[in-house]
């Protein structure tokens, strides 16, 4: 083996240790955590230290604990979420059925029966993101994901702005996912899905994922599963059946535009109602939130994370495909005759009592969507708090001695959402506004993640985690970025020339004004000079 490995060292205290130590012994010499671990005279760092000492060590815990010591720090958490659990995770949260049931309305009567194949454009781009997502969570297993991958490939100030948007895209996206399933809830429970009721089951909705969150990972990890299990046959069953016994549409049909922009070019309505593929795919990077959760996470996590786009978007095409063939009258989807296309399927498919079923599969959907992009948004504050790039760090870094999970972090991200939601309700078309926000400022963190690891492979950084890309690594990289600021520009392209200002650039306003606030804090505070753990170091080499 080399004397030379591709990763930084610690600024911090140096553990020696005898030759190929276990993992206890590499623990028990570090008098902090911040440390350097070496193995007959080699700095290891990362994934090098389970693959090195793993033959010796009484269990993989153990392995999993001296990595993330190599990394810069010490295990918190329960690791019970097992692989099943950790994809179903990143499933329930990208929620196929929540994805189209949301947006599936504004997508068909923007873009017709076409706007089907977005999710396969926003599939295969957010796959390539997805790559790259893999290569660094395998070499940087720590909890938070977005955060501190963006902290080791740039640096602290890189990786403060990243988490600041991606937490503020979270905190809205929950908000998002809680009020849209606030009419199907009222539906079910027979209310009027009037703005003051969507808005307090939007409430009693988050409040409820706050609770079960807080009972621990195991609980999470088994309700997850539940809300895949619950999903997947749902949207097989629900969408079996509609193709089966209840299409009027023409395969044919996902080629036919209804003179959607027939006075000019289709492709505008298409690019417009593209927003439902983007809507979707996203949420595998959950798996990675929730690393120091996860058994082996270098090697169980980007596996995880690929399942989740082939099984959640496969799942979310079929659906929506479904819901396509079979409309009776697409044409008054288009004109806006119909309003509610989705409800009047099911209701004319299935019945009074066979919608309400239905609506119960979509309903768990909706609330296990909820629980995961919570969990994920807790773990991006802890880690924030960890490093001390929060206000109140110790605070909100605190663990519980009993469950074993960031519970002030998990309340705030409850507290915040919930305050969205809240503002939302005196807001016009605030489903809408929310939806678009969350989206842009979820790809945009995305795309920093990506734009930081080019930056990284160009500054000699060979990813060292069990996932490698190899000869593919760069020319992926370059094809997602490529992609990722395509969808950003798609989302945020005026769609109403003769509306007011404010109206098409609500949302580049409003992501402008997150970013400049934040931008300032850093310029004032410096919070990314708090705390001294490892940034900018994925491509350093090490000699010893």
């Amino acid at each position: 083996m080399s004397d030379l490995v591709a990763h930084a060292a610690l600024p911090t205290q140096n553990c020696m240790a005898p030759s190929r130590p276990i993992a206890k012994r590499v623990l028990e010499n570090c008098s902090i955590v911040e440390c350097r671990a070496q193995v007959d005279g080699i700095a290891i760092r990362g994934p090098e230290i389970g693959l090195l000492t793993g033959k010796s060590m009484a269990d993989r815990s153990d392995a999993d604990a001296a990595q993330l010591a190599a990394l810069g720090y010490t295990t918190r958490f329960d690791r019970k979420m097992n692989a099943w659990e950790n994809f179903a995770l990143g499933f329930t949260y990208l929620s196929p059925v929540v994805g189209v049931y949301s947006v599936f309305d504004l997508g068909l009567s923007t873009g017709g029966p076409p706007m089907f194949w977005s999710y396969f454009l926003a599939g295969v781009g957010q796959f390539l993101v997805c790559l790259v997502f893999c290569e660094v969570v395998s070499q940087f297993p720590i909890s938070g994901g977005l955060y501190p991958w963006a902290r080791r490939l740039v640096g602290k100030k890189w990786a403060w702005m990243a988490g600041w948007i991606y937490g503020w895209a979270l905190f809205t996206t929950i908000a998002a996912v809680a009020v849209g399933a606030g009419p199907f809830l009222a539906a079910l429970l027979g209310f009027d899905g009037s703005p003051l009721i969507t808005t307090l089951i939007a409430l009693a909705l988050v409040a409820f994922s706050t609770l079960v969150n807080l009972a621990g990972t195991q609980i999470l990890g088994r309700v997850a599963m539940f809300g895949f299990v619950c999903e997947i046959i749902g949207a097989i069953v629900v969408g079996g059946y509609l193709l089966l016994f209840h299409r009027h549409q023409p395969l044919a049909v996902v080629f036919d535009t209804f003179n959607i922009g027939a006075a000019g070019s289709y492709w505008p309505a298409f690019l417009a109602a593209a927003v439902v593929g983007l809507f979707t795919c996203y949420g595998f990077e959950a798996c990675g939130d929730v690393a120091e959760e996860t058994p082996n996470p270098g090697l169980t996590i980007p596996r995880a994370m690929r399942m989740t786009i082939y099984v959640g978007m496969s799942a979310a095409a079929f659906v929506c495909l479904a819901l396509i063939l079979a409309q009776p009258d697409i044409g008054a989807v288009v004109t806006g005759k119909t309003t509610t296309p989705i409800e009047s399927v099911l209701l004319s498919a299935f019945g009074v009592i066979g919608a309400k079923l239905v609506v119960v599969v979509v309903m768990v959907s909706f609330m296990s969507c909820i629980l995961s992009l919570q969990a994920a948004t807790s773990r991006l504050v802890f880690a924030y708090a960890r490093d001390r790039m929060l206000v109140g760090s110790n605070y909100f870094s605190a663990i519980s001695p009993h469950t074993h999970v960031p519970m002030r972090a998990l309340v705030l991200s409850g507290a915040v959402a919930g305050a969205i939601v809240i503002a939302g309700y005196f807001f016009q078309n605030a489903v809408a506004t929310i939806v678009n926000s969350a989206i842009i400022g979820i790809y945009c963190a995305f795309q920093m993640i990506v734009l930081g690891a080019l930056g990284a492979r160009l500054r000699g950084w060979k990813p060292g985690g069990q996932f490698k890309l190899g000869a593919w690594g760069t020319p992926v990289n370059v094809v997602a970025l490529a992609y990722g600021l395509g969808a950003i520009l798609d989302m945020l392209w005026p769609r109403a020339p003769t509306a007011p200002w404010y109206v098409n650039y609500a949302m580049s306003a409003t992501w402008l004004a997150i970013i400049c606030i934040g931008g300032l804090y850093m310029l004032l505070a410096r919070p990314y000079d708090a705390g001294n753990a490892p940034s900018g170091d994925a491509w350093k080499p090490v000699r010893v």
